[in-house]
């Protein structure tokens, strides 16, 4: 993860070796959060490009951090989920 932008009410990220899945995922969790304001993503070159997210809110490191731990707890859920089957 690379930091372009941190203010303090926006935060712009280049995220490494991602694709869709990770930044559809974080941006819909940041939807839910009431803090958010604004976020969105984008990657230039379907095969080649680095997703970049930009994130508006009262305090958008925090949120992503929060987002990111959301994700973790959820991921996990659904692996105990798929043991189970």
């Amino acid at each position: 993860m690379k930091i372009i932008r941190d203010e303090k009410y926006e935060l712009e990220i280049i995220f490494e070796g991602e694709t869709h899945t990770l930044c559809n995922a974080l941006r819909k969790i940041l939807l839910e959060d009431e803090t958010v304001k604004a976020v969105a993503y984008s990657i230039d070159h379907p095969i080649i490009g680095k997703p970049h997210m930009y994130i508006r809110g009262d305090n958008p490191r925090k949120s992503l951090k929060k987002a990111a731990k959301t994700l973790k707890e959820k991921s996990k859920e659904f692996k105990d989920l798929l043991k189970a089957v």
